[in-house]
């Protein structure tokens, strides 16, 4: 008897037997299954609590409270120096730094990891322990400087531009080492042989860096800059644990306000002061994800 010959079952792109014109009918169900505590946990945790922050915020009023607030503008001029000021002084000391701890020494190997620790510590002791130090009465700062100088030490946290120098500061210690271990990961990721060939032909440290170095880690340096400034907008670590906002809440920022509405019971301002601050974060997202969208090469 021949052999009855069945045509042969339709193959998907990459060879696998197709039940429907995507995937398996086991896929589908597999996809699904997995995807589940995904969906149920953006929805749960991400899209109602952003949905309920939206409806608290729904009020024209809210607004309206909140610009005639005057700490709300100071807020606003607080945020704007963070991002334009404190987060260019950090990048540009990670900058330095890396081209630093690039070298291999064994005593830089292990001062890159002292100089990690701020970074690896937890935010709330740290934090909370430079308050401690400045405190103007009894803070060992300003003991050092009467036992040195029998004069007294400034009121650190309790002049409003240098309180919020000292958290800019903060800020700038505690997330330095972070961003300055993912650039000296683009400087090794560069070939040695372009640093051999531009020193045989007499070129200075500071053209190997503009002609080799910065070219090679400029789209690194920038997409860690805007990722930096997003992070900033939501931290209220370094203002919150070291001022409280104050003096007179003078260094609020727009991610400590919002604590403060909320603990004088004003959720629909708190929910609106994030609202406020969406012109602040949506367009460094665009940017963020329009450089990350980019190919190799494109600038």
């Amino acid at each position: 008897m021949s052999a009855v010959l069945e045509p042969p079952a339709a193959l998907g792109p990459r060879g696998a037997a197709s039940a429907g014109p995507f995937r398996p009918a086991e896929w589908n169900s597999v996809g699904l299954v997995m995807v589940a505590p995904y969906v149920l946990v953006f929805l749960a945790f991400v899209l109602y609590p952003v949905c309920y922050g939206l409806w608290l915020a729904r009020d024209p009023a809210s607004y309206a409270r909140l610009i005639d607030d005057p700490v709300f503008f100071r807020a606003v001029i607080n945020t704007a120096l963070f991002l334009l000021v404190v987060v260019n002084v950090k990048f540009l000391l990670a900058l330095f730094l890396s081209g630093f701890f690039v070298h291999e020494r064994a005593w830089i190997r292990v001062l890159s990891v002292i100089f990690i620790l701020p970074w690896a510590v937890p935010s709330i002791p740290t934090i909370l322990s430079f308050r401690f130090m400045f405190n103007p009465e009894w803070g060992i700062v300003n003991s050092l400087i009467f036992r040195l100088t029998q004069l007294d030490g400034p009121n650190w946290l309790n002049d409003r531009w240098i309180a919020f120098t000292m958290a800019g500061l903060v800020h700038i210690w505690k997330s330095l080492p972070f961003w300055t271990l993912i650039l000296v990961t683009g400087r090794l990721a560069i070939s040695k042989d372009l640093y051999e060939a531009a020193a045989v032909d007499g070129a200075s440290g500071w053209q190997r860096f503009r002609w080799i170095t910065w070219p090679s880690i400029r789209n690194l340096y920038l997409t860690c800059t805007i990722l930096s400034m997003i992070w900033t907008l939501g931290d209220f670590n370094s203002v919150y644990l070291l001022t409280g906002g104050g003096p007179s809440d003078l260094t609020h920022v727009l991610a400590t306000l919002g604590i403060r509405y909320l603990r004088l019971d004003q959720l629909d301002m708190a929910m609106a002061t994030i609202v406020i601050a969406l012109p602040f974060v949506l367009p460094l997202i665009y940017f963020m994800v329009r450089r990350l969208s980019k190919g190799p090469g494109e600038d």
